[in-house]
């Protein structure tokens, strides 16, 4: 399907109001198509009076004799009325128009934030948010583009006509003449417009870089600032500044290419319209007054004839950003629901990995046969190197991907033929950087259960240790955290964090370095509070600190995305395997002597 068929998709709901304007459309270009009369008529029977003069003798009829100066005010008056509502129909047109584009657009943009926010993390993973953002933000205006200029196109194509059949009646040799650098036209702008599309797309593509370079710069500045690296940054930006600069001169040298040709075109069937009409009203084969209204109806042939150019030329370049909105929309989730997936309300929480493999692409496996039972109840701990496969592991319970081979099952059913939104429903997770939205705290905690009462909230905060910090801060628990939490330090946004998987109270918990940015006090307080969590749900836990899960009753030890060996602590240490080697190099103890 076109881009412009499916833009035409989201226009659809908006035909009965686009049947409305278009009528008024007509009503204006009927107007429009008037207004140059009343001052031919003061030309033919005022100014150069000729033997005809149907409008005076009108008058006669009607109202008695006319001075001259009283019908050239009345014909003034009608000019004026006569511009005035063409002006108004125009701007009636306009608004219900502008108002439809408006509503298309944030149908488009709805719809493309909602697909974003459905795509795997597989597709996220291999693209750049700001990318994604552009998109949404500046890329979708295309639809609003495309609607506009679409009505544009056809209220002009309805002038041309209008105006050709009236001018053939008038002078049919004129209106040839007039018509004669149509094909010239028409050539030009399939000439131009290819490379219009092309253009638009690349400066679309470069403004994206452009976003991203000095989005990524910004939200890393203390970092920036750190290493001194201001002017390594300033930079980058420059480079890719400049190439959307580069891209932005070759569009506009395009444009202005056409603009002379097109121009240059249009003199020159003007000239030769003025040349052949003069010489018709010097053998009086037409009327001075007449001439005068051929000469309006060539400007209204002309005018829209331009922005006709144009406005397909900036069609083109709307095309070029729908395009990209289509893309994502278009793009298949390949973490699907299977047909007859069902809703659950509830789950013992035993999960079964059986036969897993994964990995992001065809190329490399992260993990490789991955068998693993846990038990309704039972907290099992993932330990190993960085890039053994931890936090990809956890990642398949709540199907932020699926296994390339193998299935992971909870309570016995295969995940793909749960509903993904149930699944989530019973699954708690802490994340190791804790993601804050740019809101209140109260906000934050409740996140994953908006309906929360401000007693569970502040019961929440208590047992993630964050109840007391929350409480000194001056508007408490309606303070803002600023983008990302920026407004809190690491081990704050750690416990807000903790307190919004403590409010959800689901049936799974998924810990995925919990403790990490706390200090050996806090943590300490904290695992104690999440030992009590832990008691009757399913906990996945993921953490380099040995020494907190040691006693743990089922330890996993991954090593380079297979499972090494798993069982209690102590047990693995007796073994001499990788555990062994982790649990010695956290200095818990003394490795055993080598036998010379």
């Amino acid at each position: 399907m076109s881009v412009y068929r499916r833009a035409l998709l989201y226009f659809r709901p908006f035909l009965p109001e686009t049947i409305w304007g278009g009528v008024l459309m007509l009503a204006g270009i009927a107007f429009n198509l008037i207004k140059p009369w009343p001052f031919g008529i003061i030309v033919n029977e005022v100014l150069a009076p000729n033997k005809a003069q149907p409008v005076h003798a009108l008058l006669v009829r009607w109202a008695g004799p006319v001075s001259p100066a009283g019908m050239i005010l009345g014909l003034c008056a009608v000019i004026v009325t006569v511009n005035f509502l063409a002006a108004l129909l125009n701007m009636v047109t306009n608004m219900i128009f502008v108002r439809i584009g408006l509503q298309s657009l944030l149908k488009l943009r709805t719809d493309l934030y909602a697909c974003l926010q459905a795509l795997p993390l597989k597709y996220h993973d291999t693209r750049r948010s700001t990318d994604s953002s552009f998109r949404v933000a500046y890329d979708s205006q295309a639809i609003q583009s495309i609607y506009s200029k679409g009505t544009f196109i056809f209220s002009s194509v309805i002038t041309l006509v209008s105006t050709l059949v009236l001018m053939f009646r008038m002078d049919w040799e004129l209106t040839l003449v007039a018509l004669a650098i149509m094909p010239l036209v028409v050539l030009a702008i399939f000439h131009f417009a290819q490379r219009i599309r092309s253009e638009s797309t690349t400066i679309q593509e470069r403004e994206s870089d452009v976003l991203a370079v000095a989005q990524e710069g910004l939200s890393s500045i203390r970092m920036v600032h750190a290493f001194g690296r201001e002017d390594y940054e300033v930079a980058q930006f420059r480079v890719r500044a400049a190439h959307s600069l580069e891209a932005s001169l070759r569009f506009t040298g395009t444009q202005m290419k056409s603009s002379v040709v097109i121009g240059t075109l249009m003199a020159l069937g003007t000239a030769a319209m003025y040349y052949l009409g003069s010489i018709h009203v010097l053998h009086s084969q037409l009327s001075l007054g007449a001439l005068t209204v051929l000469s309006s109806y060539l400007i209204m042939l002309y005018q829209p004839l331009e922005a006709l150019t144009y406005t397909t030329w900036a069609l083109e370049g709307a095309a070029a950003g729908a395009q990209r909105c289509f893309e994502v929309l278009d793009h298949e989730d390949d973490v699907r629901d299977a047909p007859d997936a069902r809703e659950i309300t509830g789950t013992h929480g035993g999960i079964v990995f059986e036969k897993v493999d994964f990995g992001y692409d065809d190329t490399r496996l992260i993990l490789e046969d991955i068998n693993l039972r846990i038990e309704p109840g039972q907290t099992v701990a993932f330990v190993g190197g960085t890039g053994a496969g931890k936090s990809t592991l956890l990642s398949l319970a709540p199907r932020f991907y699926d296994p390339t081979r193998g299935r992971v099952l909870l309570d016995g059913h295969d995940l793909r033929a749960i509903t993904k939104k149930s699944l989530r429903r019973h699954i708690s997770i802490v994340l190791q950087d804790t993601l804050l939205f740019s809101t209140t705290i109260r906000e934050n905690i409740a996140y994953g259960r908006p309906d929360a009462t401000e007693e569970e909230i502040v019961e929440a905060a208590k047992r993630a240790q964050a109840h007391d910090f929350i409480l000194r801060m001056a508007d408490g628990y309606s303070a803002q955290v600023g983008e990302r939490g920026g407004h809190l330090s690491v081990g704050q946004r750690q416990r807000i964090g903790i307190a919004r998987a403590f409010l959800k109270d689901a049936p799974i918990l998924l810990l995925d370095e919990p403790t990490s940015a706390l200090d050996a006090t806090t943590e300490a307080a904290i695992m104690e509070t999440i030992k009590e969590l832990m008691r009757g749900r399913t906990t996945l836990l993921i953490t380099h600190r040995i020494a907190t899960i040691h006693d743990m009753g089922q330890i996993v030890v991954l090593k380079h995305g297979k499972i090494a060996e798993t069982g209690p602590g102590p047990e693995l240490v007796s073994r001499g395997g990788a555990y062994a080697e982790l649990y010695y190099s956290a200095n818990l103890g003394t490795p055993p002597a080598k036998v010379p």
